[in-house]
């Protein structure tokens, strides 16, 4: 399917990339955004939602979640789409302007927003062959909403953050939960290590050092347990579970913006203070673009956008102005236009 032109495209339905859908429809832009994941939000979403952000000017502090609930309903006001479940295959020129292809669709283009955070992530698969066929069956590498879990018996194998995070939040939640590590030194923050073997030495959390998964069990096409062995002395141990939840870190890549002519260093684009990536009609915000003194901040990302977002609204339309002038005077908001 090809998609109707837009003045820019946003590929990243971050909070960078929804800052910069809404900061289109300010300064009359028509726009879209693009993106892999099947929700908008990127990592808050799909790694952390449940988590509290304390750094977002304005707000004392709010959960992922909800500020990207916030971001969507900010974006909304102009009623331009959101295409999510598009993975980005290529970038073509054609006319004086972009085509973004995807594996289903193509969006034409005047200019690009490059938003995407550290590329097209995914979660790490557990190694186990026996785990492969239990994947959204009772095997979750992701966790959009704790209540899903409510009264079950909850397996979190990974010794990270966000191994951690769900072993602390779940607390309460599920009925019991069980923390599997092929050792016993951890990646997390201390703070939430100390919480978490805090509840360990109540019985609130159960912690499983040095052991992996061996096998899974089920009864009528349902998990009742797992076998996990003891990596030194091999020993076998059969623990009751509902849900396993491998929270193993993720993979990212950068796909096919690797072969965008772009300057890229270390996974991140090179761009100036107008965040130009050197390649005309595309730009780039948030932590997918990289500067002397770059500090990769959501608040970070949300200024980058606007900084982007006037700079192709200028390059597709010379008469307007880079400035946009304050919002609180915008004729777009019912105010008295400048």
């Amino acid at each position: 399917m090809e998609h109707e032109i837009k003045d820019i495209t946003i590929l990243g339905a971050g909070p960078t990339g929804l800052f910069a859908l809404f900061y289109c429809g300010m300064r009359g832009a028509s726009a879209q955004v693009i993106d892999a994941l099947s929700q908008p939000g990127g990592q808050l979403t799909a790694l952390y939602p449940e988590k509290y952000i304390f750094d977002v000017a304005g707000l004392p502090k709010i959960l992922a979640k909800d500020l990207v609930r916030s971001l969507e309903e900010q974006a909304a006001q102009f009623k331009e789409p959101v295409h999510l479940n598009q993975h980005v295959t290529g970038l073509e020129e054609r006319d004086g302007h972009f085509v973004l292809v995807t594996k289903t669709d193509r969006f034409p283009t005047r200019s690009l927003v490059l938003a995407a955070g550290i590329g097209a992530f995914s979660p790490r698969r557990l190694p186990q062959a026996v785990a492969e066929p239990w994947y959204g069956k009772g095997i979750e590498d992701r966790v959009l909403d704790p209540e899903q879990f409510r009264g079950k018996r909850v397996i979190i194998i990974g010794g990270g953050d966000s191994a951690f995070d769900w072993a602390q939040q779940l607390r309460g939640t599920a009925q019991a939960i069980s923390l599997v590590h092929r050792s016993d030194r951890f990646r997390a923050h201390a703070s939430t290590i100390a919480d978490v073997l805090a509840a360990c030495e109540t019985g609130a959390t159960k912690l499983f050092a040095f052991h992996e998964l061996q096998d899974i069990h089920a009864t009528g096409g349902a998990i009742d347990s797992v076998t996990l062995r003891h990596v030194k002395s091999k020993e076998l141990l059969q623990l009751d579970c509902d849900v396993i939840l491998p929270m193993l870190g993720f993979v990212s890549d950068l796909g096919p913006l690797n072969e965008w002519g772009l300057h890229l260093v270390n996974d991140e684009i090179v761009v100036n203070s107008q965040t130009e990536t050197g390649h005309a009609g595309i730009y780039a915000a948030g932590d997918i673009c990289s500067y002397p003194g770059k500090l990769k901040l959501i608040a970070t990302g949300f200024a980058e956008a606007a900084t982007a977002v006037n700079q192709a609204v200028h390059f597709v339309h010379p008469d307007k102005k880079v400035a946009p002038g304050h919002s609180s005077n915008m004729a777009v908001f019912g105010q008295k236009d400048d």
